[in-house]
């Protein structure tokens, strides 16, 4: 059986992989051992899944799930190929997300699979976007919390809770909003912040979005190109520049990420605001 793996970005107690399989009808299984908390999302093919939770067929859209210690096994019976994106965290790791989550008593996965449920598809949609184009390890860790979470809650007695925070973690969330302000150039990881805050990563990625409406690295992504648009259109310095000062150490991506939010390249963005300046003060 041909198995390549790709390490897509690693932190603390958790990994993301690109895993690919070309194995077919022909190739017998064979029992295999997840060293860690699993939660796979097949993105191409299907396969018979068996672990010491059942039996499952997987595929596109479903996530495998597998126990730390836990034997299983693979086979494609019925077809050739397929393809997951893996994320494996520490049973220490796992288990502060699973406390987290209203009505989920067990760290432990109690099914093999979980199918395509409507509440999961934007966190799988968002988790392929990252795996097919360039991407920051801060964003695949919040993705992987994310994730984990997601699943907690759907596994869950009441997947449908949502602990509201309270005024102290609000206070929290305010303290790190301000920090961020402050400076949006400077590199903060989720773990720095989390730490900040007294909290677990996961708690404080959960509160911070339910706070304000976008999780910590989208809110710092944000506010440095919001600082970068009013420099483009009050300063001379070249995009490079401006790039460098808000905190993005590579252009192609800030270049990216600008048109994507704003609608125009930076290029573009400081041109039309040096055209409509020129045009006011050229008499008529």
């Amino acid at each position: 059986m041909a198995l390549s793996l790709q390490l897509l970005a690693s932190g603390t107690g958790w990994h993301v992989s690109d895993v690919v399989c070309t194995a077919g009808p022909r190739d017998r299984p064979f029992e295999e051992r997840h060293e860690q908390m699993c939660i796979a999302l097949v993105t191409r093919g299907t396969f018979n899944y068996r672990s010491t939770q059942g039996a499952a067929v997987l595929a596109p859209g479903s996530l495998m799930l597998g126990n730390s210690g836990a034997c299983f096994e693979c086979g494609h019976e019925h077809s050739v190929g397929d393809r997951c994106l893996s994320f494996h965290f520490s049973p220490e790791l796992f288990e502060t997300v699973a406390a987290a989550v209203p009505g989920q008593r067990r760290c432990a996965f109690k099914a093999p699979r979980l199918p395509v449920l409507p509440d999961l598809l934007p966190i799988i949609a968002f988790a392929e976007s990252l795996r097919d184009s360039p991407a920051m390890g801060d964003e695949f860790h919040e993705l992987t919390l994310r994730l984990a979470g997601a699943v907690c809650r759907a596994l869950s007695d009441d997947p449908h809770s949502v602990r509201a925070p309270n005024d102290r973690d609000r206070k929290r969330v305010v303290a790190a909003l301000r920090r961020i302000e402050a400076d949006p150039a400077q590199r903060l990881s989720l773990n720095e912040l989390a730490a900040a805050a007294a909290m677990s990563p996961f708690h404080f990625l959960r509160v911070f979005e339910q706070v304000v409406g976008v999780t910590p690295v989208q809110y710092i992504l944000r506010t440095r190109l919001r600082r970068a648009a009013v420099e483009l259109q009050n300063s001379r310095a070249s995009v490079a520049t401006i790039a460098g000062e808000c905190g993005f150490s590579d252009l192609s991506t800030f270049n990216r990420q600008f048109k994507r939010l704003m609608g125009a390249t930076p290029g573009c963005f400081g041109r039309a605001r040096v055209t409509a300046s020129d045009s006011r003060s050229t008499p008529r």
